[in-house]
């Protein structure tokens, strides 16, 4: 059985340790609401936009328009993987690079062989984690930036263009985004979205036949197009960081949640294990009292 003094010890780093991580959960249940505000207020125009963007190509020949449409045998990829820049939030980050992984190893196993899949990090995690392991990384643009506490449009409409414009040069033949979806404060969705080439539009036979009300456009339909989809590339790439932000802040508070929870089960079982052996040191203080008495009079 342990001392007293190293059950103290123990007891008073567990009472050091809940007091942080109730702290850390206090302060990631903050943050949570503002990005999660943040979220609800981008997913009905990131909803809107697609649905602008369904009726304008959903005529024959309108996809043609666009270089971001054009699917070109797949040889060079490139993963965009989002992770946060600090860990104590549970499986994360672990989650969206072992996606990233396993993609690489088996579904574009045979380019990674001849070094034509690359990562764009954005987050600490990932960007540590794949230099490390020495993974191609399409370093042309700064995106340590992008998870600071507050997100900003411009720097990631920035980082979009410099993808867009490697896309269309045909330095890509394909983009992925590999992020945690938020869905509530204890769930995360893991994603991996099609960014490049935009795929089709796929319309539902109701959508198709609102769809199929000749419109007259103004400008032309292949202007509208042009300047539609570098937009709303903008916007999937913003999202998908505000998604990300809320669910860090989510997966964190959570994990502090636990970690707080199993501090409280430690304190209880050192404090039962505190009062046994202190119990057990008077049994023999007084054992051997009574034992001293005995044999003084004998």
């Amino acid at each position: 059985m342990p001392s007293l003094k190293e059950v103290r010890t123990k007891i008073t780093s567990t009472i050091s340790t809940q007091q942080i991580t109730s702290a850390m959960k206090m302060v990631s249940a903050a943050k949570l609401r503002r990005a999660q505000d943040a979220v609800i207020r981008m997913r009905p125009y990131a909803g809107k936009m697609k649905e602008i963007l369904e009726n304008v190509t959903s005529s024959p020949g309108a996809l043609s328009a666009g270089a971001f449409f054009k699917e070109r045998p797949v040889q060079n990829v490139l993963l965009i993987v989002i992770t946060s820049n600090r860990g104590l939030c549970g499986a994360f980050n672990a989650n969206v690079i072992r996606l990233a992984v396993k993609a690489s190893n088996e579904k574009y196993a045979e380019l990674k062989k001849s070094g034509n899949v690359q990562m764009l990090a954005i987050g600490r995690k990932a960007a540590d984690f794949f230099r490390k392991n020495n993974y191609k990384i399409f370093a042309n643009h700064n995106t340590g930036h992008l998870m600071d506490a507050e997100l900003n449009y411009e720097k990631t409409a920035a980082v979009a263009d410099a993808v867009m414009k490697e896309f269309a040069g045909g330095k890509f033949d394909r983009v992925e985004i590999l992020y945690n979806r938020f869905k509530n404060a204890a769930s995360q969705i893991l994603t991996a979205e099609q960014y490049l080439p935009v795929a089709k539009p796929v319309l539902e036979k109701e959508t198709a036949k609102k769809s199929s009300t000749d419109y007259i456009f103004e400008p032309g339909r292949e202007e509208i197009i042009q300047d539609l989809v570098p937009k709303a590339l903008r916007i999937q790439l913003y999202k998908a960081l505000l998604d990300s932000h809320a669910a860090e802040h989510g997966a964190r508070m959570t994990a502090m949640h636990k970690a707080t929870d199993n501090a409280h089960e430690i304190l209880r079982e050192l404090r039962l294990s505190y009062n046994k052996a202190r119990q057990a040191a008077i049994t023999k203080e007084i054992l051997e009292i009574v034992g001293g008495a005995e044999a003084l009079k004998n």
